[in-house]
């Protein structure tokens, strides 16, 4: 027998559940399980009351193939911007690209440092269980975007990094060397949307390093050619000022650093430091983290304390799962989803 639900959930709107819904309602009751429940029907209320929300991808969860779930998110509205690294940028394309070339390792852990030079050598790099072939992946991708690049430098014109990956994916550049079903890619299905990003830091990743070093070489011609960090907190400011007028926007962070760090601080940049206008706090917070409370830790940092940032309220619908967010934040698309 169904049993009757009380509270905020029971307003929930959905479909009939699908059976990882129905799993999560039956078992996810207690503890960490039960915050990824509360956690997702947050979400799916803060939506039915015409809210939207922002993704932060942190860690590798590209690599991790979060795209299956993700881009179903983005292609049915749940999702209405995201900021990820440039690693989670890049690492989605490397995926579509050269899927059956990649290796994984479950014995990780026991590997020497004389097996990972081997894996060097072999031009694997691995990222936990799973090695990213350079040949097959980075550099096919290079080849495509260096001359995305130069074109663009030649011609005076300027974009972010996303939008560079995005310009290649809709004319079509990689489809011959597609391994997987591009509807499990979420750059894809960003692409086709023109969702919002925002990638700050990217020049930490592989496709900025090689940048960086093309600007060096002098084969790209106009080092400003790839849109900065500070243009992308700009961008950022003006688009939630916009969305804000209509519409509260959830704030969902897979782990922390500079994904979740950089947009959640576009509310007091506007609130102390612009001064124009006052805008609305983030109007839903979720976290999912397997960083510990710690002394001075951002990643760590229990929802409160950006209270007193002026990031959220003390209304503010909040959670933190404490757990691994290949894990979690799929059983939350689905249950978001309806599945």
């Amino acid at each position: 027998m169904q049993q009757k639900r009380t509270g905020e959930a029971a307003n929930v709107h959905r479909t009939k559940a699908g059976p990882i819904t129905e799993f999560i309602d039956r078992h996810y009751r207690h503890f960490n399980a039960a915050v990824v429940k509360d956690a997702a029907d947050a979400y799916i209320t803060h939506l039915n009351n015409g809210g939207k929300m922002m993704v932060t991808l942190a860690g590798a969860m590209s690599t991790a193939e979060l795209g299956c779930s993700l881009a179903e998110m983005i292609r049915q509205d749940k999702v209405h911007a995201i900021t990820c690294t440039g690693a989670n940028l890049e690492e989605d394309l490397f995926n579509l690209v050269a899927r059956s070339h990649y290796e994984r390792l479950p014995n990780y852990r026991e590997l020497s440092p004389q097996q990972e030079e081997e894996l060097l050598s072999r031009h694997l790099n691995r990222v936990t269980d799973t090695c990213i072939p350079e040949e097959e992946a980075i550099r096919r991708i290079e080849r495509i975007v260096i001359d995305e690049w130069v074109q663009a430098a030649t011609k005076g014109d300027r974009k972010f990094p996303h939008e560079f990956l995005f310009k290649i994916l809709r004319e079509c550049h990689l489809k011959k060397f597609y391994e997987i079903d591009p509807a499990d890619s979420w750059m894809m299905a960003a692409a086709h949307k023109n969702l919002p990003m925002v990638v700050p830091g990217w020049e930490d990743s592989t496709l900025g390093n090689i940048y960086a070093a093309r600007c060096m070489t002098g084969h790209i011609s106009n080092v400003h050619t790839v849109k900065s960090g500070i243009e992308y907190m700009m961008a950022l400011v003006e688009w939630y000022r916009r969305e804000t007028n209509e519409s509260s926007i959830g704030f969902f962070q897979i782990g922390g650093g500079i994904a979740g760090d950089f947009p959640i601080c576009v509310v007091p940049l506007l609130n102390q430091d612009l001064v124009t206008e006052q805008v609305p706090e983030w109007g839903y917070f979720c976290q999912i983290s397997d960083s510990t409370t710690s002394y001075g830790s951002y990643s760590g940092a229990v929802p409160n304390e950006k209270i007193t940032w002026g990031k959220l309220r003390s209304t503010t619908p909040r959670f933190v799962i404490e757990s691994d967010a290949t894990i979690v934040a799929p059983l939350i698309f689905a249950k978001v989803l309806g599945w």
